[in-house]
């Protein structure tokens, strides 16, 4: 069993229970984590309240010298890691190459180079001189769907800010932030400035939240469990950052490329099996276009066959467990009920073993559906009818969620104009790319805060004014 890493050492757990870690493909059982207990975490509080007062006082562009070298050291091991990631998670190995694994180094570099030109003195405002310094000690708690990624959407900003920093990674999916671990060991990263302790939510995570020495907690996961987050975090006041659910909306205008807004949309529903907070679960289309869209969805889907992490070609893998294929079979039985018509998929496993599930388009779906309303985390996509502009403004804008979501136009500037009119944190339109140094994060149920560039790192520092 692998241990836990503690004040720059790799330290046993107080704890003798372990969490078996699942390969979604296989079923079988490939290694094995510490369960932590609430005393591993007071261990590694009190090495990150130590280390922050040295960690803090460096020189920024010293701290960015340490990310740099993880950042490097990341894209050296770029391949191993993301083998790892296909094999704990299920991403197919491409997927798991270019978006779990380089991303996430080409965000660590952003750090590096991001801490030595930012203003953390942000200069004058009448008589007073406003400095930004570290919030403290930072509890990230992470989930399993991009399990390196959101690791180094908090930690590095954590750290380029002059925070310390611990960690609960996901027990479902643990081996990509014990591979982040043995890089910034290496490095030589100071004892205590970054720790990790793995476990389960209920025991670890909200041994975290709660810790009065933790200054700030960021979450990445379900609403419901950031909901309980931010309740155990308000007893000692601390600063909670959330991202959480969403049911991003694909609005395709009648001008729109037909074609390849839907087969953009699929990709953007089924990426990484649609266990992705910002997937585009929900396409709106015009009634006039709903039969061709629905056609079109089914003919694109044809694509993601699932498969085989490892196998050339694979771009729908398995869900990450078993509880999480019921869920989305549960929602895929729940839209038929609730008078969805399944256009394409089932729920029979396609595979002789693992947690498969064939991807699914509903059509026929209403504003208000269970499908329509709550995030599945599945390769699912409801395809919806509107007759306006302002009533597909209505149904993006009709859900709790506000993360994400895509306008598809005939003109830039009529897809923004709805583009601003989305309560979401975030717009692609016409098939935008993703930013790695945008802000990340959502309205309403989807958050709190944001994550990425500038506004990633501010989000770990404290604004002072000292009056001259």
């Amino acid at each position: 069993m692998r241990h836990l890493y503690v004040n720059g050492a790799w330290v046993p757990s107080s704890s003798r229970e372990a969490v078996d870690v699942v390969n979604p493909a296989t079923e079988e059982v490939v290694d094995r984590v510490p369960a932590g207990a609430p005393a591993d975490v007071e261990s590694a509080v009190a090495a990150a309240r130590a280390a922050f007062p040295a960690w803090s006082a460096l020189e920024p562009a010293e701290r960015a010298a340490f990310l740099g070298a993880a950042a490097g050291l990341l894209q050296e091991r770029a391949k191993e890691i993301a083998a790892t990631i296909a094999t704990d998670m299920g991403a197919p190995l491409t997927l798991a190459l270019k978006v779990q694994t380089l991303m996430p180094a080409e965000v660590l570099a952003s750090y590096a180079d991001l801490a030595k030109r930012y203003e953390f003195d942000g200069g004058r405002v009448g008589n007073s001189l406003i400095v930004r310094e570290p919030v403290g000690v930072v509890g990230a708690i992470t989930p399993w769907n991009y399990p390196l990624h959101q690791v180094v959407c908090k930690v590095a900003p954590a750290l380029a800010a002059g925070c310390t920093v611990v960690l609960k990674p996901s027990e479902v999916a643990p081996l990509a932030a014990y591979a982040l671990a043995d890089i910034f060991h290496e490095i030589g990263l100071p004892p205590g400035v970054f720790n990790m302790v793995s476990g389960h939510g209920p025991v670890v995570g909200e041994a975290i939240a709660a810790h009065p020495d933790v200054d700030m907690v960021s979450f990445t996961g379900s609403t419901r469990a950031g909901r309980r987050v931010a309740a155990l975090a308000a007893e000692t006041v601390k600063r909670v950052a959330l991202e959480l659910g969403g049911k991003s909306a694909n609005i395709i205008l009648p001008d729109a490329d037909l074609e390849k807004a839907v087969k953009n949309g699929v990709a953007g529903a089924y990426l990484n099996a649609g266990q992705t907070c910002s997937a585009l679960t929900r396409m709106l289309v015009h009634w006039d276009q709903y039969d061709d869209a629905v056609r079109l969805a089914v003919e694109a889907a044809g694509a993601y066959v699932p498969g085989d992490p490892f196998a050339e070609g694979t771009r729908l893998g398995p869900l990450v467990s078993a509880a999480q294929r019921d869920r989305v079979v549960r929602y895929i039985n729940r839209g038929q009920e609730e008078g969805a018509r399944l256009v394409l998929g089932g729920t029979d496993n396609p595979m002789e073993r693992g947690y498969y599930v064939e991807p699914a388009i509903f059509a026929g779906v209403s504003p208000g559906m269970s499908i329509e309303q709550e995030e599945i985390f599945g390769p699912v996509l409801s395809i919806i009818p509107f007759a306006s502009e302002n009533e597909a403004v209505e149904i993006a804008n009709g859900t709790p969620y506000g993360l994400s979501g895509a306008v598809w136009a005939g003109t830039e500037d009529k897809a923004l104009a709805v583009a601003r009119r989305l309560r979401t944190g975030q717009v692609a339109i016409n098939g935008g790319r993703f930013n790695t140094m945008a802000p990340f994060g959502g309205y309403k149920h989807s958050g709190i805060g944001r994550e990425l560039g500038e506004f990633g790192l501010d989000e770990f520092l404290e604004v002072k004014a000292i009056q001259l």
